[in-house]
């Protein structure tokens, strides 16, 4: 089977680094910002730490869609694997823990924000859209689509013969990380930072696709993907071993981040601090002296986001 894929792999490299600098270049003009203005940030999106969490993320992202690695990827089913572990597990809650909406929206000029970004915000139906896609059952079955469909047969080998749907393969893989770790996390700056016991089940569930395709490769005793019957593999790997060896990473990885995801999550649920105020208490305090738990199962609006263009 031909690969022509990376027939025109110049451009689509220098488009992706283009893109992810533009990108860090925004997001640094905007945290900048922010950090001169302390006042300005109550989620505390300038701190330190968020700006290499975003920098590092955007970084897995270009190894996987924009470095010399990616090309390997013809060659080897276990690089292919480190492509999509990257844009959908290790890159998204990187991102997301940098809570880049502020420091994005903050680097943009003030006249684009007032006269595109906020109307499009505060638009009704697109701020309904977010509700539907923020919804942790679209979030959950929209990465397990994308997981799931790019490893049929039909489906890889069409990323592997067409550039655009190789394209298009990469960015429904990042999009579905993005969306799966939007609950988990909650970047958004009106977003509840409370987790719950649904979003732990959530995780757990998230790991039945990973599992199922992680164990059918490592423990299937034909290659399931002819493409790489005829690539020069590298490290003396046979295509069976290439196969069984991404299986393997793909479950060992999928496995330990969601566990630490989840364990965090359950050390804050049983934190002191989100335990309920008794009844009695509650009735003893004022209204605003109760915190209030908010749903986090959509993203909230974005007007308040915009407020200071």
């Amino acid at each position: 089977m031909a690969h022509v894929h990376h027939a025109a792999s110049g451009s689509y490299e220098f488009l992706v680094s283009l893109s992810i600098i533009t990108t860090a270049l925004v997001y640094l003009r905007g945290w900048v910002r922010l950090r001169s203005k302390p006042s300005s940030t109550p989620t505390n999106a300038a701190a330190a730490w968020r700006a290499w969490s975003f920098l590092v993320g955007l970084f897995f992202i270009w190894i996987a869609m924009g470095s010399p690695v990616a090309a390997l990827d013809e060659q080897l089913l276990t690089v292919h694997m480190v492509q999509h572990l990257l844009l959908m597990t290790l890159a998204p809650p990187l991102i997301w823990l940098a809570t880049p909406i502020a420091p994005l929206t903050h680097g943009f000029p003030k006249q684009f924000v007032r006269t595109v970004l906020r109307p499009v915000f505060e638009w009704p139906p697109v701020q309904e859209l977010g509700k539907a896609v923020g919804n942790p059952v679209f979030c959950w079955l929209a990465a397990s689509a994308a997981l799931v469909g790019w490893h049929t047969p039909p489906a890889f080998a069409l990323g592997m013969q067409s550039a655009v749907w190789h394209t298009v393969e990469h960015a429904s893989f990042l999009a579905a990380g993005l969306l799966f770790w939007w609950p988990v996390i909650q970047p958004w700056p009106q977003a509840s930072r409370g987790p719950s016991l649904s979003i732990i089940l959530y995780l757990f569930l998230a790991t039945l696709p990973c599992d199922i395709l992680s164990g059918f490769l490592v423990f299937c005793d034909r290659v399931v993907y002819p493409a790489y019957f005829s690539s020069s593999h590298l490290f003396g790997l046979s295509a069976l071993g290439d196969q069984q060896c991404a299986g393997a990473l793909m479950w060992t990885c999928v496995t330990v981040v969601y566990f630490v995801a989840g364990a965090i999550l359950t050390t804050r649920l049983l934190s002191p601090e989100n335990f309920r105020v008794p009844e009695l208490v509650r009735a003893e305090l004022p209204a605003s002296a109760v915190p209030q738990r908010v749903s986090h199962s959509a993203p909230q609006t974005a007007p308040q986001t915009l407020e200071a263009f």
